[in-house]
């Protein structure tokens, strides 16, 4: 875990691409797309139905790792609005088991402005659109025109460089002065290039793709 600044606060860029925030024990994520291949096999294309499962295993691990008291999931948490309804139970006991631990909080996103369940049963936690916490805008949508420091998602930034000849994508967080874009999370979803025109708009002058190791954080600058 590599801390970085960013707006006056000391955070930590993790390798399974989320964010841990020391001073409030809190762990960000963004985009897991929950239920996204359930959704897949409505239309006919039959993907393995584990990605629900492999993401909540992933965040239950790190939230345990990293002694986190609070859980921000910044949008696009389910991959549609229905998602909840077509979550299996062992999943559904994975975000039962977060809440029980830790304060959870849903940011809505584009996917799912407002997740529902069948059964009627709510999601455990709690539903934001957007939230300020100590000074820092938490939402889905990177909004340029505000100037206050924010942390989003949305955009899933990779970076791809060559290595030996061989392009390496890897899950990447961007930062500029104040804008700082989340990785997805999810364990189905693809990414855009870390500088494509919208995430360069939407990050501003300045903007670096930072990919985090276990033991050190790389820097790389975006062309304006």
């Amino acid at each position: 875990m590599v801390r970085f600044s960013f707006a006056g606060h000391q955070l930590a860029a993790l390798p399974e691409g989320a964010l841990f925030w020391p001073a409030r024990r809190a762990l960000l994520v963004a985009d897991l797309h929950l239920e996204k291949a359930s959704w897949f096999a409505r239309t006919g294309q039959m993907l393995p139905p584990y990605d629900s499962q492999a993401t909540l295993d992933g965040l239950t691990a790190l939230a345990g790792q990293t002694g986190a008291q609070e859980i921000w999931c910044l949008g696009d948490s389910f991959h549609d609005q229905d998602g909840g309804a077509r979550l299996p139970e062992r999943a559904r006991a994975l975000i039962e088991a977060l809440a029980a631990s830790t304060r959870l909080v849903w940011i809505t996103g584009n996917h799912d402005p407002a997740p529902t369940v069948a059964d009627a049963r709510p999601l455990p936690g709690t539903m934001r659109d957007e939230a300020v916490v100590d000074g820092l805008v938490l939402r889905h949508e990177a909004d340029p025109a505000d100037p206050r420091p924010e942390i989003s998602g949305h955009f899933h930034p990779k970076l791809r460089v060559r290595v030996r000849g061989r392009q390496v994508a890897r899950r990447c967080f961007v930062r500029s002065a104040g804008k700082l874009i989340l990785p997805a999370f999810g364990a189905l979803t693809g990414g855009l290039d870390a500088d494509h025109p919208e995430i360069r708009r939407a990050a501003g002058d300045g903007a670096e793709a930072l990919v985090a190791l276990s033991n050190r954080l790389l820097r790389f600058p975006i062309a304006a």
